[in-house]
């Protein structure tokens, strides 16, 4: 998507809207609005404040076509993810990834046998996704 690696880390508000342009591609202000007033209650004016604050950190790229304007993604939703997990690592962690697994591993409910995948995936450098 986007050449440089950079730290993107986003609200549960903003994920939901990256949401939609990670599904459909390129989406205009109202298309995004619509989906988010359905399942969020999200009114077009905070939905068009959102992709131009997220256009301006870089998270988004614009195209006008006439008098619509249409967003799509410059961060797939894996660099967002590798990114607020880092944070996530770093401040509640102190960068301490073995206590995070640890703590998933007490916390989370872990459905028999993902506790053997997840020792097989650690094994080959959790490189491959399943």
């Amino acid at each position: 998507m986007v050449a440089e690696s950079r730290d993107v880390v986003l609200s549960d508000l903003q994920i939901a809207l990256m949401r939609v342009l990670w599904a459909r591609g390129e989406c205009s202000t109202a298309e995004v609005a619509e989906v988010l007033a359905q399942s969020r209650g999200i009114k077009h004016t905070t939905v068009a404040t959102m992709l131009t604050r997220l256009e301006r950190r870089g998270v988004v790229a614009l195209r006008r076509d006439a008098r619509q304007v249409h967003y799509r993604a410059l961060v797939s939703e894996s660099e967002v993810r590798r990114s607020m997990v880092a944070e996530l690592l770093g401040s509640l962690f102190g960068g301490d990834a073995r206590a995070l697994v640890s703590h998933l591993v007490d916390e989370a409910e872990i459905a028999p046998g993902d506790l053997e995948k997840l020792r097989k995936r650690l094994a080959r450098g959790g490189r491959e996704h399943d």
